[in-house]
């Protein structure tokens, strides 16, 4: 499998691309107004505390208060027998050192944790941490174990008392002590920097600064399979090489200043991809289709069939739309960003081996997804259900905001939904005051319908109230949108 990385600079967005075998598989974007806070640390101040919760709000200097459980700030690995209450732990006013989790979401704060950590290419430092560990994608026992004791060769180099521990990140598979040595003097040092900014800092401000956007997913990202990675700012390419060449020499050759004509995200097709994922449906090859539906609570997945009807029989045909959705799914997880609990409603299998291999087949694509994800099999139901972990907006939350027309709902009224509301509303002013005429201020659709369909109603209703009612267009309302005028 092959793979480019590109990105798209301009002086207020960033925007990067992750394309396998030519076609997008993942997209960041960050504003300049809107950056990602994710492994930021800052010293905050405690402004609520909440018991029943067991939870407290901390002002870390952003438009809302961020929020931290007790468990994120109790020492890690605390039985539970010994865990003390938020009241306990802390007090309205208290100064906090914190790191942010998850990115604000819609309405909901930052979450906070005062297990602090930094990352680099290969490790991430935990000071807090009493022992090393290595990356569960690093399956191999064998290499497991060496990179456990290269770990422990590597802090023996560093000629001091380390404190706290390291997780080996899964790009360091197959690496030496070399690099894991100045991986780990990298991250002593920056940890050094850190603490003397917790003491001298006030409260709220930010101590630690993760990597921008362009420079974040040359660490995170880059793997042997990406064979090249082209930027399109001459100015932040001499930035990105010489990163590497302090912290990833093995990726200099591959990244390149790109200064063709074309726009960079309109090779292999980015742009129209991102257009896309913002849709509800999205197509299959075999001209079955998903239904992609975010909720607050969760996402659902609907697999159909469309213009699908095989060759051979029906259990087929099935077959073969689910695992291409399988497929699909995985990829539209990544591209989308999307997070918290998945349900996927497959098409239902009388076959039960065909249940297992869509299955095996949804696992095996997420394996290539760097956000956590856990399948929890089948449903009595016949649903299978999957966790992804989220840290940041969704690609539609990024992009979009709510349609101000219906409010987000997806919806609008009928015309002669809104007809009936205005009969009811006239009735609702006749009683509270007395009008010698009414005016229905109201959309297009709405005043046809009214002067048409509904016409004998509301002759039927001036007859009952002994008022005339007349009507005027605005051509500004919504459909749902309506006054009524007294006059």
């Amino acid at each position: 499998m092959s793979g480019e990385v590109l990105i798209n600079l301009t002086p207020m967005e960033t925007r990067v691309a992750v394309v396998e075998n030519g076609v997008l598989q993942e997209a960041f974007i960050e504003r300049s107004r809107r950056r990602g806070i994710v492994g930021n640390i800052y010293k905050g101040r405690v402004v609520r505390v909440l018991p029943g919760m067991q939870a407290a709000f901390v002002d870390i200097g952003l438009d809302r208060a961020a929020f931290i459980h007790a468990h994120e700030v109790m020492p890690p690995g605390t039985p539970a027998e010994e865990q003390l209450s938020i009241g306990h732990l802390l007090h309205e006013g208290q100064a906090l050192v914190v790191q942010v989790t998850k990115d604000p979401i819609g309405s909901k704060g930052a979450r906070l944790t005062t297990h602090l950590s930094v990352p680099s290419r290969y490790l991430v430092y935990m000071p807090d941490a009493p022992h090393h560990g290595v990356s569960q994608r690093i399956e191999d026992e064998r290499e497991r174990e060496r990179l456990r004791g290269l770990i422990e060769e590597a802090q023996a180099q560093q000629g001091q008392e380390v404190v706290g521990g390291f997780i080996v990140r899964t790009a360091a598979e197959g690496v030496g002590l070399e690099e894991l040595a100045t991986d780990m003097h990298f991250l002593l040092r920056l940890w050094r920097k850190v603490s003397e900014r917790k003491v001298t800092a006030g409260a709220p401000s930010v101590i630690y600064d993760d990597l921008p956007l362009f420079m974040r997913i040359l660490r995170d990202v880059m793997r042997d399979d990406i064979e090249k990675v082209r930027i399109d700012s001459r100015e932040n390419h001499v930035k990105l090489i010489e990163f590497a060449e302090e912290f990833m020499p093995d990726a200099v050759e591959r990244i390149e200043h790109y200064a063709g004509e074309r726009p960079i995200f309109d090779l292999f097709s980015v742009e129209d991809e991102i257009q896309k994922a913002l849709g509800r449906k999205v197509q299959l090859k075999s001209g079955g289709y998903l239904v992609i539906d975010p909720t607050e609570a969760m996402t659902t997945i609907d697999v159909n069939t469309g213009g699908y009807v095989g060759h051979r029989n029906l259990e087929e045909t099935i077959f073969k739309t689910n695992l291409e959705a399988a497929t699909a799914i995985a990829r539209q997880l990544r591209l989308r960003n999307l997070g918290g609990i998945i349900i996927i409603d497959f098409i239902d299998m009388e076959d039960p081996e065909h249940q297992r291999q869509v299955l095996r087949m949804l696992e095996k694509s997420l394996e290539r997804d760097h956000a956590k994800t856990k399948c929890t099999g089948v449903t009595e139901l016949g649903l299978v259900q999957l966790t992804r972990k989220r840290t940041r907006e969704s690609l539609e939350q990024t992009l979009c905001e709510a349609c101000p027309t219906c409010g987000g709902r997806g919806t609008l009224k009928t015309p002669e939904t809104v007809c009936y509301e205005i009969f009811r509303e006239i009735l609702r002013e006749e009683r509270a005051y007395s009008a010698e005429t009414y005016m229905v201020l109201a959309a297009q659709a709405v005043v046809d319908r009214l002067l048409d369909e509904e016409s004998a109603a509301v002759a039927d209703l001036e007859e009952f109230i002994g008022k005339p009612i007349r009507f005027q267009v605005e051509t500004h309302y919504s459909q749902e949108q309506y006054d009524i005028v007294l006059m």
